[in-house]
């Protein structure tokens, strides 16, 4: 297969719509039932974050929204504190700038941006985790030692396998950068934990991306876990997050709480 179809989960999952559809419904009804705080990490529009608060001295996780660098924003994640809240977790979502407009390394200096204003005005984040690109930006950050704990939902590690790929018409990524950008080639971040989790239905190149991360980073000393999430899609992989009872939550918490 190639790797257009391999990285093309839209096209993977044709009926993703409804997917998004529940995703706008819970933000909208977690804003409405508790609204979030609105944080500004920098000058831009979209440099903006959300903070469910779960109460003073809560840890505080953050969440890093997927679009291959290209799509959605904070708004569309909402959804995902009650169950966070609900265990006394707090959560923070932040949105940023996308491709073309900016480059991916700029993307990058804005999550860091955002996490730095979260230790200056509210508190040191004690856990990362994102979906997809997010997922990489969460490696990304445990890479700078910015956070200790990551989660990456159907991370995207390796990012030269994309620059042969229709996505690259927005990415503009080289060789040499699509390696630098890379967390799966940067040094493993020892003492730190990174779990890689994926759905059991998503092709081949997300399974192995999360697998081979795992072993490398696990390789260098960080504490990592590789989990195929049974009957789960690249969109479905963010279904148990929604449920305060699931043991995805569980794990968030207890990885938040350290």
């Amino acid at each position: 297969m190639s790797l257009d179809a391999e990285y093309d989960n839209r096209a993977r999952v044709p009926d993703h719509p409804v997917t998004f559809a529940r995703w706008q419904d819970s933000a909208a009804a977690a804003r409405a039932a508790t609204p979030p705080v609105e944080l500004a990490y920098g000058p831009g529009p979209r440099h903006r974050l959300d903070l469910f608060a779960a109460g003073e001295g809560a840890p505080l996780a953050v969440f890093l929204h997927g679009g291959y660098w290209q799509a959605l924003d904070k708004g569309w994640f909402s959804g995902l504190a009650p169950a966070l809240n609900a265990h006394g977790v707090s959560l923070a979502i932040p949105s940023y700038d996308l491709c073309p407009d900016v480059t991916l390394a700029e993307i990058l200096d804005q999550v860091t941006a955002a996490v730095d204003l979260l230790v200056r005005e509210v508190a040191p984040p004690t856990l990362v985790f994102g979906h997809s690109a997010g997922g990489h930006m969460a490696a990304w950050l445990l890479a700078e030692a910015r956070v200790d704990r990551a989660v990456a939902y159907s991370g995207v590690f390796e990012l030269e396998p994309l620059v042969e790929t229709r996505l690259n018409v927005g990415l503009r990524l080289d060789a040499a950068t699509a390696r630098a950008l890379s967390p799966r080639f940067r040094p493993p971040p020892t003492g730190t934990v990174l779990d890689c989790r994926v759905g059991g239905d998503e092709s081949d190149e997300f399974l192995r991306q999360s697998r081979d991360m795992a072993a490398a980073w696990g390789a260098g000393g960080v504490d990592t876990r590789y989990v195929a999430l049974e009957g789960l899609n690249h969109f479905t992989v963010l279904d148990p997050l929604f449920d305060p009872a699931s043991a995805e939550v569980a794990r968030l918490v207890e990885l938040a709480r350290g």
